[in-house]
């Protein structure tokens, strides 16, 4: 049944009169009020219609003393706002229609001003309360009536343009609130208002519940949203559709006076404060709020916060609601909130998304948000609430964190590193947060100082390498340079590199002599391989050098049996030899006279090698070792059963070799290179060691046992000495073969190869089995390659027992003096001459013109076409040197040479388009008193008649330098009817 208008049971009229009376009184007191109202209309309570109806839905349900409800439709172009609690009285109505004069007072309620009912004039110019007590009504049209009709007022409302203060006048009106609520504000929305309504009803949220407590729920248009205390601290809310737990941290209390006193008057009658943080958390997870937050005073302020988490205090307010006003009462608030903000942030299930509630005191909003964030971070410095690994609690100036950090590391080290957080609390991305709390960030560096003082067993230790590697980084291998490393001995290395990691086959037992620094098994772990350790295979044990250290000081031990025990077991599980390390050559070994020699001066006792040497000359190895060890692993060692090789890469010439005769054969090399400035280098020495202690009566035993040596000992050497090529020269092994008497007692070099014929009577062939290392000549080149048998070939061709075939004969001189240009030369006594007889040099002369022979008295040696190097080279004269002439014959006639028959052919195989000169022709040549067939004499060439065309072709042959053609030119002047027959023949060649 509705509440009939004439019951006035809120005395609406009386106040009328009252506030109509001051205004006819005092028009200045009708504009201020129309003023006030303006302000909150547009400014303070613009757009806070549903939280300001929610906030009085708050304030009902705490007068009644019971949770409260909402509902919010939409009817008919009405917003009704129907709550439960306490109904509506006439303090109340007075409250309404009063400016900042609220009924509720020292009331533990939301509201503060009685103001907050002006937001619905934003939407709405005739606003209802209905009630189960009454109903009330303001209406601007009703009151702009009233005041038209007081004179004293008319013209300020004109200066208005009718606008009236709406909230001043109430009136009676008639209604029932729906059942089950008590009271109901209706709201005809004016033109245009209805969808800035709508919008904000879907806007409201489940979140609203968390500054309203009173309220347990909210029907918004069917939309059910509601708060349910899951625990004293934690909240659900929900909108119908999901569910979200929120985790709160409350805190209360009564204000102290003093902070009161520059409050206004009615709020210094309420002396409660409460803070209230609230956060989300999904499945025990912290979900922080994204983006900007505002603080909530408990109502949605304009006062911005960085904390993504949300804020419900009591701060004082300014008379707009919007902003907080600053002063004693803000400060005092800051310091119970951050306490609260602790206690919330250590309840909370220890998961590092906790991390992102802590303040960045950089990011702060505003004044109150930086005073918020730095209390708040200081209250955290010293409140424990940080996770440990080993799930206790402590404050950030007690914790530690890995950086970089595992899981792995965490596990190893939470016994050893005291507050230390969970890796997961210690990611990088983390370090900003957790330095601003002062948390200490500890790096490799100082996780291995903190181990160098850990005694722990060494299986410990390869689950510390273990998470150590698990970091994926080698970054800070310096740090890591001085990682404590247990040893098998009992020992601890700081540092792996160097260290041996042993692997199962690694004869362990057998190394005790060599005082390695083997890391304890059960601490082997990969990461110490990169961190400079090796695996100590038995290859990896050799290559420590302490191991070369030891065999290099073997001889000087008072007792060397250990150290040969434990390398000889490494060589055997290695699979080495001196091959590949070259020092085992220095392991001292027990020799045949009791005493202790290098391996490399020792041999098998039972080797082909002890057969060829002279007897003493090699140690021989005690043959109680031989059974023990075995041959096989006593060559690999070093010790010999055959020839030793030496090995050198990039040797100068004359460095100091262990070789016989090396200086001469520096020599011999030095012979074979052009002369230059720089000091030669071999690209590598690999030579046979040794041969000198060779028996004379063994040569054909030991020519076998160097035939089954590596063909490198054979293989030539190139020597760089500052020629633009490499020279090639004969290795040390092949010439020392080649210079001894290892054939048959004699040397190779003086022995041609079998079956060669171009030295067939210079050089005794050497026997048909002659070994292939063996270098013996086979041609006059082989023979003139070095100074030393090209000096020998000189002596064999003064020898009258040798002979020279006419094909190599006709050039051997010249050949032999370009090979031994430069080198002193003693001239031989015996010289062989053109028809291959043997003279005395001063029976001999070098013919360098031919010519000139028919007025020679000596012998003629074969120049070679190089008469000059001959004649010095055997000091005999130039047939020019010892005869000279002149023509004293009288020619029959004389022409130019393209006269005579033939001279075109002739200068066709001269290359010449015709024949320049002349030619003399004569009965009989005489030059002296001696005839001659040809001679030539200026620009003319004098021929004898009989000579006939030999003659002529000898002549031109000389003059133009193509003495290998005369047999050519003199066909041409011979066959002088078949010059086409000769031209056809030329074509074809």
């Amino acid at each position: 049944m509705s509440t009939p208008v004439s019951e006035d049971v809120f005395g609406a009229a009386a106040i009328r009169r009252r506030v109509l009376a001051a205004w006819t009184a005092s028009p200045p007191r009708f504009r201020e009020d129309a003023n006030a109202e303006e302000d909150l209309v547009l400014g303070g309570y613009r757009d806070r219609l549903i939280v300001e109806l929610a906030q009085n839905a708050v304030d009902a349900a705490a007068r009644a003393g019971r949770p409260g409800r909402l509902r919010l439709h939409l009817v008919d172009a009405e917003l009704r706002a129907a709550n439960t609690g306490a109904p509506l009285d006439a303090d109340g109505v007075q409250a309404l229609a009063t400016l900042r004069a609220s009924a509720k007072r020292a009331e533990p309620t939301v509201g503060r001003f009685g103001v907050g009912f002006a937001a619905v004039l934003a939407v709405s110019d005739c606003p209802r309360v209905i009630s189960t007590t009454g109903c009330v009504e303001f209406s601007a049209d009703r009151t702009r009536s009233i005041v038209s009709a007081v004179p004293e007022l008319t013209g300020e409302l004109a200066r208005r343009g009718g606008a009236v203060p709406a909230l001043r006048l109430p009136f009676d009106c008639a209604g029932d609130p729906p059942a089950g609520y008590t009271t109901e504000v209706r709201l005809p929305l004016r033109s245009g208002a209805e969808e800035v309504v709508r919008r904000q009803l879907d806007d409201l949220t489940a979140e609203l519940l968390l500054s309203l407590p009173g309220l347990a729920e909210v029907d918004v248009e069917g939309r059910l949203l509601t708060r349910t205390d899951v625990g004293p601290d934690e909240v659900e809310l929900s909108d119908g559709v999901g569910h979200q737990r929120w985790a709160l941290s409350t805190a209360s209390g009564s204000l102290p006076a003093d902070l009161l006193a520059g409050r206004p008057v009615e709020e210094r009658e309420r002396t409660a404060w409460s803070v209230s943080w609230a956060v989300p958390v999904d499945d025990g997870v912290v979900a922080p709020l994204p983006g900007r937050q505002v603080l909530h005073a408990p109502t949605p302020s304009d006062e911005p916060l960085s904390l993504p988490v949300r804020l419900i205090a009591t701060f004082p307010l300014a008379p707009d609601r919007r902003h907080v006003a600053p002063g004693p009462l803000t400060d005092y608030l800051v310091a119970r909130a951050a306490s609260a903000y602790a206690l919330l942030l250590q309840r909370l299930d220890p998961d590092p998304a906790v991390l992102a509630l802590v303040p960045r005191t950089g990011f702060a909003g505003a004044e109150l948000d930086a005073a918020l964030c730095l209390t708040a971070l200081a209250e955290l410095r010293t409140t424990d609430w940080l996770p440990t690994a080993v799930g206790a609690q402590v404050r950030p100036e007690r914790a530690a964190a890995f950086d970089p950090v595992s899981e792995g590391l965490v596990d190893a080290l939470v016994d050893v590193v005291p507050g230390l957080l969970p890796a997961s609390w210690s990611a990088r991305r983390d370090r900003p947060v957790l330095d601003s709390l002062g948390v200490q960030r500890l790096s490799v560096a100082d996780v291995v100082g903190m181990l160098s003082t850990v005694d722990r067993p060494a299986g410990w230790w390869a689950v510390v390498y273990a998470a150590l590697a698990d970091l994926g980084t080698l970054d800070d291998a310096e740090a890591l340079a001085a990682l404590p490393v247990p040893l098998a001995d009992g020992r601890t290395a700081y540092g792996a590199r160097g260290l041996l990691l042993p692997d199962r086959a690694l004869p362990a037992g057998e190394l005790t002599g060599l005082g390695l620094r083997l890391v304890d098994p059960a601490a082997v772990h990969p990461l110490l391989e990169r961190l400079g350790a090796r695996p100590a295979t038995a290859l990896a044990v050799l290559l420590d050098p302490d191991v070369r250290a030891a065999v290099e000081q073997s001889l000087d031990e008072e007792d060397p049996e250990p150290i040969v025990t434990a390398v000889i077991a490494l060589v055997r599980a290695a699979g080495v030899s001196v091959q590949d390390f070259p020092w085992l050559a220095e392991l001292a070994l027990p020799d045949a006279e009791g005493g202790w020699s290098a391996a490399a001066e020792l041999m098998l006792g039972s080797s082909p090698l002890a057969d060829v040497l002279a007897q003493g000359s090699l140690g021989v190895v005690d043959a109680g070792a031989e059974r023990r060890w075995g041959s096989e692993t006593l060559e690999a060692v070093g010790v010999l059963s055959t020839f030793a090789v030496l090995r050198a890469e990039d040797a100068d010439v004359g460095a100091d070799l262990d070789l016989d005769a090396v200086d001469e054969w520096y020599d011999a090399v030095i012979d074979r290179l052009p002369p230059t400035s720089m000091p030669p280098v071999l690209d590598r020495v690999v030579a046979v060691r040794d041969l000198e202690r060779v028996r004379a009566d063994r040569w054909p035993a030991a020519l076998r046992l160097l035939d089954g040596l590596p063909r490198d000992v054979f293989d030539p050497l190139l020597i760089q000495g500052g020629q633009p090529e490499p020279v090639s020269v004969p290795s040390y092994t092949t010439w020392w073969l080649s210079t001894h008497p290892v054939l048959g007692s004699r040397r190779p070099d003086r022995l041609r190869r079998n079956g060669s014929v171009e030295l067939n009577g210079l050089y005794d062939e050497a026997p048909g089995d002659t070994p292939d290392v063996l270098d013996c000549p086979s041609t006059v080149d082989d023979v003139l390659s070095a100074p030393e048998s090209a000096l020998d070939l000189l002596a064999r061709l003064g020898d009258p027992r040798r002979a020279v075939s006419s094909a190599v004969l006709d050039g051997i001189y010249g050949r032999v003096a370009a090979a031994l240009d430069g080198v002193q030369v003693r001239p031989p006594d015996g010289v062989r001459t053109v028809v291959g007889a043997v003279v005395g040099r001063d029976a001999a002369v070098v013919l360098d013109a031919p010519y000139l022979l028919p007025l020679l008295d000596r012998a003629a040696v074969p120049s070679g076409q190089a008469p000059a190097a001959v004649a010095d080279l055997l000091e005999v004269p130039l047939a020019s040197e010892l005869v000279s002439g002149r023509v004293t014959s009288r020619p029959d006639r004389e022409s130019p040479w393209r006269q005579l028959p033939g001279a075109a052919t002739a200068a066709r195989r001269l290359g010449l388009a015709e024949l320049p000169g002349r030619v003399a022709v004569h009965q009989e040549l005489t030059v002296g008193d001696q005839r001659v067939d040809w001679w030539p004499d200026g620009d003319t060439d004098h021929v004898s008649q009989a000579a006939g065309a030999a003659a002529l072709g000898r002549a031109l042959a000389w003059r133009h330098r193509g003495w290998q053609l005369r047999a050519a030119l003199a066909e041409a002047f011979a066959r002088l009817d078949d010059a086409a027959l000769l031209a056809a023949e030329d074509s074809t060649g």
